[in-house]
C-alpha cells in the first residue's frame, strides 16, 4: 500500500482539517468533493478561497481557506458550470422539448433533466454534481402529514397549497414524460415518478440562483430565471450577511463578492433574502435561529378572539380592514407587535362613538387613551394565547420525538421553529408590558 493512503493517514488528515475557530471540519478529502473539484476544473473553475466543510448548526457549507476582504471575489463560476435551460435544450431532451405542445415550462425542463441524469447514474456527465445534492429535502411538501400538522396554522395552509401545486405539476407533466419513452429502455413511468419529480423540484426550488434568460418559443411564458450552480450552492444562508451576487455578462461568470470580511477558517455565507422563518422552511427547508426577520403571524380568527361579540359594528370594521389591506400579515416580532397589528386592533376596538374616526386610525393618529389601552390589552391577550400554544406544541413535539424515532430529524426542525416563535412572543410580551405601563 502506498504511503499516506491508509485509514490512519486519512484520520490524521481529518484531524488537521478541524478548525478550532469556527468548529468547521474540512471535508475536501471526501470522494464526492474530490470528484466535483476535478469536474469543475475540467470546466475552467478552480477555487482558491473556499473549501467544503461541515459546521455545527448549519451542516455542510463552505469555509474560507484564508482571510477574505470586503469587496473581494469569493466565487466566479464560469457559465460552462451552470445548469440552465440552455443546458437542457442542447441535450438529448432538446428535440422533445421544442416539438412538445403546449410548450413546457422552464421549470419542467430543468426538473426533467435532473431526473433523467440522476437515472443515468455513472453514465451522466453531471454525476459529480448530482452526487453532492441531498437525497431528500426537508421542505414541508416532503414531510409526513403528521409532521406538517404540527406546524403553525398559517404555515400548514401554505404547506398544503405547496403540496397541491407540486402534485398538479406532476399530473400535468405525465404526457410529456411519456413522449420521452424513445430515450429510455425502461418504462418512463418508473423513472419519472412523483417522488423523483418532487426531488428535482426541491433541488431547483431550494438551490437555484437567479439568472434571467431570453424568452424562447419552445418554453411557456413563465419566467426563465433559474440556474443551478454547482459548488456555489454549498454556501449556506445567514440573514446577517450581505453579498453582491450576479451573472457578469462580460466575464460570462456567476460572481459573488464579499460585502463584509471573513477570517481564515470561518464559514462563508450568502443571504437568500430578508425571509422570515415560515418562508425559509417552506421554500428552503430550514429554520434560521435568531433570524431578525422572523415573526409570528396572527390568523384572522385569533385577531377577533378577545373582542366583544356584541359589537354591532364588527362586520363593518372587518370589511374596512380588508379593503385597506390590514387583515393579513399581522405579526409579532422581536421588537413587539407590528404597527399593522396594533393599527388593526385599534380600529377593531373603536367604541360606537369613535367609529367615524376609523380613517384617522389607519393614518396612525391616536383617538383616545381608552382606545389605546383597550387595544394594548387585547394585543397582550393574543400574545399570551400564542405563548401558551407554543409551549403546548413544544411539549407535543417532545413526546412525539420519543415515540416516532424515524421522524426525529423532521420533528427537531419543527421544534426549532416553535422555539424561535416562543422567544419572539416572550420578547413581544416584554415590549407590551412596557407599553401598557404608560396607561396604568
Amino acid at each position: 500500500m502506498q504511503k499516506g493512503r491508509g485509514r490512519t493517514s486519512r484520520m490524521r488528515r481529518r484531524k488537521r482539517f478541524k478548525s478550532s475557530e469556527s468548529g468547521g471540519v474540512n471535508e475536501s478529502y471526501k470522494s464526492e468533493f474530490i470528484a466535483l473539484r476535478k469536474w469543475l476544473k475540467d470546466r475552467k473553475f478552480e477555487d482558491t478561497n473556499l473549501t467544503p466543510a461541515r459546521f455545527p448548526g448549519t451542516g455542510r457549507g463552505l469555509m474560507s481557506k484564508t482571510s477574505l476582504q470586503v469587496g473581494q471575489m469569493i466565487i466566479s463560476l464560469p457559465e460552462s458550470c451552470l445548469l440552465t435551460t440552455d443546458t437542457v435544450i442542447r441535450s438529448y431532451l432538446g428535440a422533445y422539448i421544442t416539438k412538445w405542445q403546449p410548450p413546457p415550462s422552464p421549470l419542467l425542463a430543468l426538473c426533467t433533466f435532473l431526473v433523467s441524469e440522476k437515472h443515468a447514474g455513472d453514465q451522466s456527465p453531471w454525476k459529480p454534481y448530482l452526487e453532492t445534492l441531498p437525497e431528500a429535502y426537508t421542505c414541508p411538501v416532503c414531510l409526513e402529514p403528521e409532521v406538517v400538522n404540527l406546524l403553525p396554522r398559517p404555515l400548514i395552509t401554505k404547506a398544503q397549497e405547496q403540496r397541491a401545486w407540486v402534485q398538479k405539476f406532476f399530473t400535468s407533466s405525465r404526457d410529456f414524460f411519456l413522449s420521452l419513452q424513445p430515450l429510455f429502455s425502461q418504462a418512463v413511468g418508473s423513472i419519472f415518478t412523483y417522488s423523483a419529480l418532487l426531488w428535482a423540484w426541491c433541488t431547483v426550488n431550494t438551490r437555484a440562483v437567479y439568472l434571467r434568460h431570453r424568452q424562447r418559443r419552445c418554453f411557456s411564458v413563465e419566467p426563465d430565471t433559474c440556474a443551478l450552480a454547482p459548488y456555489l450552492d454549498l454556501l449556506n444562508h445567514s440573514p446577517d450577511v450581505q453579498v453582491k451576487a450576479a451573472f457578469n455578462e462580460e466575464t460570462r461568470c456567476y460572481e459573488i463578492r464579499a460585502a463584509s470580511g471573513y477570517r481564515k477558517h470561518e464559514e462563508v455565507f450568502i443571504c437568500y433574502g430578508p425571509h422570515d422563518n415560515h418562508s425559509l422552511l417552506l421554500e428552503y427547508g430550514f429554520v434560521s435561529t435568531g433570524n431578525p426577520h422572523a415573526c409570528v403571524y396572527v390568523p384572522r380568527d385569533i385577531l377577533v378572539k378577545y373582542l366583544p361579540s356584541a359589537d354591532k359594528q364588527m362586520n363593518k370594521k372587518i370589511s374596512i380592514l380588508k379593503d385597506h389591506g390590514f387583515i393579513d400579515n399581522l405579526t409579532f416580532g422581536w421588537d413587539g407587535p407590528s404597527w399593522r397589528l396594533l393599527t388593526a386592533l385599534k380600529l377593531l376596538c373603536l367604541q360606537a362613538g369613535e367609529f367615524t374616526c376609523w380613517k384617522k386610525v389607519l393614518l396612525g393618529e391616536i383617538i383616545s387613551n381608552t382606545n389605546e389601552k383597550t387595544s394594548l390589552d387585547i394585543t397582550q391577550k393574543i400574545c399570551s394565547y400564542f405563548i401558551e400554544e407554543s409551549n403546548a406544541m413544544l411539549q407535543k413535539v417532545s413526546h412525539m420525538k420519543d415515540e416516532e424515532v424515524a421522524l426525529i430529524n423532521h420533528l427537531t426542525l419543527v421544534e426549532t421553529l416553535w422555539t424561535e416563535e416562543l422567544k419572539i412572543l416572550q420578547a413581544s410580551a416584554a415590549v407590551l408590558s412596557n407599553l401598557q405601563t404608560a396607561f396604568t
